[in-house]
């Protein structure tokens, strides 16, 4: 019984995951015949699939249903959830049946607990923006992968300019692939001439606010919102950046000095981070730090309820840089 629930908003590793699926059940003279896409974000087409899956594959190879942005993980009616107990016990092994979503598919669903029992599920989420060590974790896997040799700090600036996009990261190493440096690694200076850097990114927002630098943090917002970041993304990456700088802080003012212990607490996965975090917050007190949660989450519900993205996070951006500059 193959049947497959695929979720998450890294949309490039889940691409390359569901090519090579399709890749291992159909025979590619037989595609035309055996490989149907549903947009399942209603019932009819939802059914249609189930439906199909039940047919075995024509010819060579097996039969690919692929369910995208599926409601079976979300809001699964009585009627629906009956579909589905129904078929997936009776799916012929030749039928693969995938299901896609970039929400998380509900715990407390009948039918994602169903599915829990039933099927393959894998997680295909972004790096978080704020957890830097994974990225640099992930550009080192990735370039191994490819052969790219770097330099350590090529490595550290691809990171930085690429942050957790896993697509352009593919297609930058692709591009350095390409380039001759008669079998040395490349390094920062060759990345900084041929990578598309995407340095105006949110970590750099979030240390702009904490200096209080208006002028600046708003220049960075108009080129965040101009390369279309998301703005309930911009204010997730600044709520866990000035989270863990809280933490931090807290920390430091009541005398703790195991390294360790503060990482943990602030979720750093590497200690030795801290030497350079401490340095930052030389400046900046953990009182000033706590005033700006309550700015930042009122950001984010302003922008929930419809506000201008432009507008809501210009109107923070002052108002947060006045309260640490206070």
């Amino acid at each position: 019984m193959p049947v497959y629930v695929f979720w998450g908003e890294d949309d490039f590793k889940m691409e390359q995951a569901i090519a090579q699926l399709e890749a291992e059940v159909l025979d590619p003279n037989w595609t035309q015949f055996n490989y149907d896409r549903f947009e399942s974000s209603s019932i009819e087409p939802t059914l249609e699939g189930l439906n199909q899956a039940m047919t075995p594959p024509f010819g060579m190879g097996g039969r690919f249903v692929w369910l995208a942005d599926t409601i079976l993980t979300q809001n699964c009616s009585e009627s629906l959830l009956k579909e589905l107990k129904r078929t997936l016990p009776n799916l012929p092994e030749t039928s693969h049946l995938l299901l896609t979503s970039r929400k998380k598919p509900d715990g407390r669903s009948k039918a994602t607990k169903f599915l829990q029992k039933h099927a393959s599920i894998r997680e295909f989420s972004l790096i978080p923006p704020w957890k830097t060590e994974e990225i640099l974790k992930n550009v080192k896997q990735v370039a191994q992968e490819k052969g790219v040799k770097l330099t350590p700090k090529a490595t550290d600036l691809l990171a930085d300019s690429i942050g957790n996009n896993t697509r352009q990261l593919w297609t930058e190493l692709d591009k350095l692939q390409l380039y001759n440096n008669q079998g040395k690694p490349l390094d920062d200076k060759i990345i900084a001439r041929l990578v598309v850097a995407n340095t105006q990114n949110s970590l750099q927002l979030a240390a702009a606010l904490r200096d209080g630098k208006s002028s600046h943090a708003l220049g960075l917002v108009a080129d965040l919102i101009n390369k279309n970041e998301p703005a309930l993304r911009i204010v997730a990456t600044l709520v866990g950046q000035f989270r863990m700088w809280l933490i931090v802080k807290l920390m430091l003012e009541k005398g703790e000095k195991d390294h360790k212990t503060i990482a943990s607490a602030a979720d750093i996965g590497n200690p030795k981070r801290l030497y350079f975090i401490r340095k930052e917050l030389n400046q900046i007190t953990a009182k000033k730090l706590e005033k700006c949660l309550p700015i930042l989450l009122e950001l984010e519900v302003s922008l929930k309820r419809g506000a201008s993205p432009v507008d809501a996070l210009q109107t923070k951006i002052v108002e947060l840089c006045e309260t640490i500059n206070r």
